[in-house]
């Protein structure tokens, strides 16, 4: 049985430099002409999730989340250049999905809180668009629920490919694993994010890494 390895974006393949952030405080204000006063947690959380907390904190109830997402894409895509001047991809990644990729018992894709234009534009930013398979991914129009990400993700793939999966997630939060461990994926966690070692492990991470430097140990927990 092949692998379908779902990997998060934000502080598990790359830092984003808070472009995302800034054109979503941008869009949210010019689109509801409410003044931007309170930032949530962002960390592992979707895009629906994040925004219907937005919106219930600024008192909007005259705006759709469609909407919203419309103009933030759009400036996203404005500035998406900003990814690769300001942010950075963390250690050991490139050849982590280089090794995968040409691995054939492995599908790699995204699943990320992320909508699906935001986490294309990211990825493409450091030239990583070609390592994943983005039509099978889960992202953060599917769902408000994380866990729900995943199984869209399983289910895609498993329609496109005609065939089963083993799937592991890799992310750098507990709502990461806590998604993963409702699928009955493999939960590979890695501490780049603000989460520490010891909450993944304790949130029940099957591995947990310091980061992706050391590119065999990660390919061996990726594909135990």
């Amino acid at each position: 049985m092949r692998r379908l390895v779902m990997w998060d974006i934000d502080y598990t393949l790359l830092r984003g430099g808070g472009v995302a952030a800034r054109a979503w405080k941008a869009a949210f204000t010019e689109v509801t002409g409410v003044d931007w006063h309170s930032t949530p947690s962002f960390g592992g959380r979707t895009d629906l999730d994040i925004c219907a907390e937005v919106f219930a904190v600024h008192g909007v109830t005259d705006c759709t989340p469609e909407r919203f997402f419309a103009r933030y894409v759009e400036i996203v895509h404005e500035s998406r250049h900003e990814f690769a001047e300001q942010g950075a991809l963390l250690p050991g990644v490139r050849e982590v999905l280089t090794r995968l990729g040409d691995d054939p018992r492995v599908v790699q894709t995204l699943v990320t809180g992320n909508v699906p234009e935001v986490a294309a534009a990211k990825v493409a930013a450091f030239g990583l668009a070609g390592s994943f398979d983005a039509e099978v991914g889960g992202y953060g129009t599917d769902d408000s629920v994380r866990a729900t990400l995943v199984r869209r993700s399983l289910e895609r793939a498993r329609a496109k490919y005609g065939e089963d999966f083993r799937p592991v997630v890799v992310g750098d939060t507990v709502h990461d694993v806590t998604a993963a461990l409702a699928n009955g994926a493999v939960a590979i966690a890695v501490a780049t994010g603000a989460t520490a070692a010891a909450d993944l492990t304790a949130a029940g991470a099957h591995t947990v890494l310091p980061d992706l430097a050391d590119a065999d140990a990660a390919i061996r927990a990726l594909t135990a």
